[in-house]
């Protein structure tokens, strides 16, 4: 349209600057266009059009997903375009050139996400004009921790085959908790022999014990603003959730009591242990509703608090992360103070683009200034790391696509060397 106007102007003024003979007809262009621009929206004049699309259901954060649309009617060389709320990530624009799109998106953050309207985008039949409706759309996309590793039967399999399976025989008579009595036989450890039920019996009867079971399991998250800080793409609480589900849900499978802890400038949630399924299904509903906090972590409130609310001996797996040396000093301190009558396990999530800088050659000064900055970054992390160890604390250092795994082996040593 702008050209066709752009045009009509230049012949109006050329009429005009040759004179009276053609200055009557300076107007004449302007009446063409204004006759071709009327055919084109009787030509083009955009019908009706209805959007459907399939639900998209839950979707586990950090992981692709799609959206099917299907307009009616289609038109040739149509384009639309979403507005991407903060939670989801993809293309603005697409296109329904043949009336169907799937746009792929990510999910990046927990929440339920709307798209309200879409737009439409399409010229008209000599393209002079282009019609741009918008539709009311209302898609709700629903984005939960990942538990993607529990679905898949991993996890069930690994917990089951070492602590039920070719583990059994190990488990017996190194734990604390009665099994059986059987007749005691050469070889067998003198002092599992019960003298007083084999005086009853008049013969050597000795006692099978087995690992304890119906620990308690505290999963800690600190939600403060350090934990929304980007590691492959998603923030550290999140990598932290996902961790944590998991070994809950290895815990439920192991036969222990699974609570959660979360906490940000003050405590906000605290779940007591529950055995089952149940609780890991409680504990996945409760991690979905966590919201990202900017407020600072209160270690000492919330380290404080934890131990009030666990007086029988637990199984604390902390996430929690830290700046430098002088930010952790609180942190450090309250959970040494934890230790005293818990099992603690502190996980840190490595950042793998702070370890390959350090690794990389610096091509200028600034490259020099910033490798040096984040080494000595790295070097007060170890340092931090080296006081909680020595503490008493287990450590789990690791990128988050680990994470997991190593956490999930850490408890069942724990389990298997009967440490809790």
């Amino acid at each position: 349209m702008l050209v066709a106007a752009y045009v009509a102007l230049c012949l109006s003024l050329a009429a005009i600057v040759l004179g009276d003979a053609t200055r009557n007809v300076a107007v004449m262009p302007w009446i063409l266009l204004g006759v071709i621009a009327a055919v084109d929206l009787l030509l083009s004049w955009p019908r009706r059009r209805s959007i459907s699309v399939e639900p998209v259901g839950e979707v586990f954060v950090g992981e692709p997903f799609g959206i099917a649309l299907e307009v009616s009617p289609s038109t040739a060389g149509l384009r639309g375009h979403l507005d991407w709320p903060e939670g989801l990530k993809g293309p603005s624009e697409f296109d329904l050139g043949i009336g169907k799109a799937t746009i792929k998106g990510e999910a990046v953050r927990r929440g339920t996400w709307v798209f309200p309207n879409v737009w439409l985008f399409w010229s008209s039949r000599l393209t002079l004009f282009e019609f741009v409706p918008k539709i009311g759309f209302g898609l709700e996309v629903a984005v939960v921790p990942n538990i993607r590793r529990v679905q898949s039967g991993e996890i069930s399999t690994t917990v089951q085959s070492r602590l039920f399976g070719v583990k059994e025989n190990r488990a017996i008579g190194e734990g604390t908790e009665f099994h059986q009595l059987r007749d005691f036989v050469p070889g067998m450890d003198a002092s599992s022999i019960d003298w007083k039920r084999s005086a009853r019996h008049r013969s050597l009867v000795a006692k099978e014990v087995r690992a304890e079971r119906n620990h308690h399991v505290i999963i800690a998250l600190d939600n403060g603003y350090q934990m929304r800080e980007e590691i492959a793409g998603l923030p550290k609480i999140d990598h932290a959730i996902t961790a944590a589900l998991a070994t809950a849900w290895a815990a439920a499978i192991g036969g222990d009591l699974v609570g959660l802890y979360a906490y940000d400038a003050e405590p906000r949630l605290f779940l007591p242990p529950e055995p089952g399924r149940a609780a890991f299904t409680r504990l996945r509903s409760r991690t979905a509703e966590l919201s990202y906090e900017s407020r600072e972590t209160n270690h000492t409130l919330a380290m404080t608090e934890l131990n009030r609310r666990t007086p029988k001996r637990s199984l604390i797996i902390v996430f929690s992360d830290f700046v430098d040396t002088t930010s952790a000093e609180l942190m450090v301190e309250n959970v040494g103070v934890l230790a005293k009558r818990h099992l603690i396990v502190f996980v840190a999530l490595r950042d793998p683009i702070l370890e390959a800088q350090v690794k990389s050659t610096p091509s200028d000064m600034n490259d020099v200034a910033e490798t040096v900055s984040t080494g000595q970054l790295l070097h007060e992390r170890r340092v931090v790391l080296e006081r909680l160890h020595q503490l008493g604390v287990t450590i789990i250092d690791t990128e988050p696509g680990n994470v997991s795994a190593r956490l999930i082996s850490t408890y069942l040593e724990i389990k298997a060397r009967e440490m809790i």
